[in-house]
């Protein structure tokens, strides 16, 4: 297991934010594999392979961020330059009883160094500091243009209603989005925990969230 623990000054980063600063400060501390002489594909090679990654986080003596990772391969040589985690990657921070507030899940992910760009997908699964969760099958962050985006069927649970819908666009804190193409619109009901159908109408107008109104 490659185990890191990293201290960090009080500051609340998104967590997409915090999850590149310590992949990229792990990288640069990994020795990188020297490429086989007079090998013909040596784009197809992997710079760097690691095993159970887990990174923790402290802030101010106390652990607020975890990073977890089975596999973790870096392709420095290929055409476009990317990192590949075949099998997931797992995100938390953590609140001062070391409950998670924050998490980001996918089955997989990819890293476009050139593009500074992460692709999750297959149950991709984020929640955010506000408690809203988000479901889809394929999620984009671009951290150049810092923004989160998806062509993919989305699902959207808040405390009061569930928003399903096709295209979606947000800030990177994921408090100020967009969903393009809603389907469906259900209404929470706090005493049953019930989930009422109070609108289902296909190729709706764009919704955006309450904070961009």
């Amino acid at each position: 297991m490659y185990k890191t623990h990293i201290v960090v000054a009080s500051r609340r980063l998104p967590l997409w934010a915090m999850m590149a600063s310590i992949l990229f400060a792990m990288a640069c501390n990994k020795p990188k594999t020297e490429v086989a002489q007079g090998y013909e594909n040596v784009d197809s090679l992997p710079t760097l392979y690691t095993r159970d990654v887990l990174s923790l986080i402290s802030d101010s003596g106390i652990t607020r961020y975890r990073i977890e990772a089975p596999t973790w391969y870096m392709y420095d040589n290929a055409e476009e330059p990317y990192w590949y985690f075949p099998d997931g990657i797992k995100v938390e921070r953590f609140d001062t009883l070391f409950q998670t507030e924050a998490l980001v899940l996918s089955d997989t992910a990819i890293y476009y160094e050139d593009r500074q760009l992460w692709q999750l997908d297959r149950n991709v699964h984020i929640e955010n500091f506000e408690g809203r969760i988000f479901d889809t099958q394929q999620l984009f962050w671009d951290q150049r243009r810092r923004t989160i985006y998806s062509d993919s069927a989305i699902r959207i649970t808040t405390d009061e209603e569930v928003i399903e819908g096709v295209g979606f666009v947000s800030n990177e804190q994921l408090t100020k989005y967009s969903i393009l193409r809603t389907s469906g619109i259900f209404t929470v009901e706090r005493d049953s925990a019930a989930v009422a159908d109070t609108a289902a109408t296909a190729d709706a107008d764009t919704l955006t969230s309450p904070s961009l109104q």
